[in-house]
């Protein structure tokens, strides 16, 4: 009889542990059902996912001759939509400015943009997937040589309006004056254009713009490293900020943006480093 009882009371044990964990189980699920549900409302409140694009900077996107934006930019959006399965919007803007802008005012859910504390404001930066250079121009009979020459009061340096170099040489130059283009495009025609002595760029842009021009010639050390990144509203709360920045270490850990960027036929820019994802990459000195 007590072997029965035993018997009885572990079956019974057993039934209510498998219970207890089949319950445990399913409200598990239920808390994640409910996170990503959260995820999604908070990325994507329209339903659609609105991505702001800077098609002004040649290395994060571009558009081909139908006028349709492609380039790594694209491919992120394209791969955090299905991710949170909802489709994606492109917002095409001119300028990095104007594309901070559409996701300031609520007009987009995310961007791609150059980690920058004046930025940093109103959008939540992951880290950089990808790093650019920035570099100066001068003409041939420029008797610059070297970064350590530029900033000196004789000198005016033109920058696209609102661009990531624009944000750090007016916080770091403290001689030169700064004169801001219309954007990034604008810089080396108005640098022929006005006399300027120095112009400042993405490397890229400024190798593209000036394969055809004579007489101008680039320093031989970058100024400055772009750190470009993704960013969402700081309204949309800490959650999606975490989301987005573990979005982008497991997109550079798989080789996802290696890979786009050896599409895209990307060079002079390397993928950034791994970063710890808990960690605003702002709140780094």
């Amino acid at each position: 009889m007590q072997r029965i009882v035993h018997l009885s009371i572990l079956i019974a044990t057993a039934l209510y542990g498998g219970q207890v964990a089949a319950q445990t189980t399913q409200k598990n699920t239920l808390e994640t059902q409910s996170m990503q549900t959260e995820i999604v409302k908070a990325f994507a409140p329209t339903g659609v996912l609105r991505a702001s694009l800077n098609v002004g900077n040649p290395v994060l996107a571009n558009l081909n001759a139908e006028g349709k934006p492609f380039g790594i930019s694209i491919d992120l959006a394209t791969e955090l939509g299905k991710r949170l399965g909802v489709p994606v919007e492109l917002i095409v803007n001119e300028t990095a400015g104007k594309s901070v802008a559409t996701v300031e005012s609520g007009r987009a859910d995310i961007g791609f943009f150059a980690v920058d504390p004046e930025r940093g404001k109103e959008i939540s930066f992951t880290e950089a997937y990808v790093l650019i250079e920035g570099y100066y121009l001068v003409r041939d009979d420029s008797p610059i040589t070297s970064n350590a020459q530029v900033d000196v009061p004789a000198n005016r340096i033109v920058v696209g309006k609102g661009s990531a170099y624009d944000l750090f040489l007016t916080r770091n130059i403290k001689q030169a004056q700064i004169e801001r283009a219309p954007s990034s495009q604008a810089v080396v025609s108005t640098f022929l254009k006005e006399g300027f002595e120095v112009a400042a760029g993405v490397r890229q842009q400024l190798e593209a713009d000036t394969r055809d021009v004579k007489g101008v010639r680039m320093l031989n050390e970058r100024f400055m490293v772009i750190r470009q990144a993704m960013g969402v509203p700081k309204d949309r709360g800490p959650q999606a900020a975490l989301f987005l920045r573990t979005f982008v270490e497991d997109m550079k850990a798989r080789g996802f943006v290696k890979e786009s960027m050896t599409r895209h036929g990307i060079q002079g820019a390397g993928v950034a480093p791994a970063a710890d994802p808990a960690i605003d990459p702002l709140s780094v000195k």
